[in-house]
């Protein structure tokens, strides 16, 4: 882990797309300015963690699951 020790108003640079910068400190809060391409996801720690934990879980569906919802979806259309 690379650590740095920034002021408001510095950033840090990550590859050619990515930069962080300091907004703002206000106590032990550090706000945090990121500027990323659009097809880069930026998401806060935790968010990102149940993101994963959903595509996990969506993962072991099972195909009898999904072969029972492919059938109810057929018998609305054929309705």
């Amino acid at each position: 882990m690379l650590i740095l020790t920034r002021k408001v108003g510095e950033a840090v640079s990550i590859g050619d797309d990515i930069q962080v910068s300091i907004v703002e400190i206000k106590g032990t809060q550090v706000k945090l300015g990121i500027r990323a391409p659009k097809n880069v996801e930026v998401h806060r720690e935790e968010i990102y963690l149940k993101i994963q934990e959903e595509n996990r879980r969506a993962a072991l569906v099972s195909r009898d699951s999904l072969g029972a919802a492919e059938d109810l979806i057929l018998k609305k259309k054929g309705s």
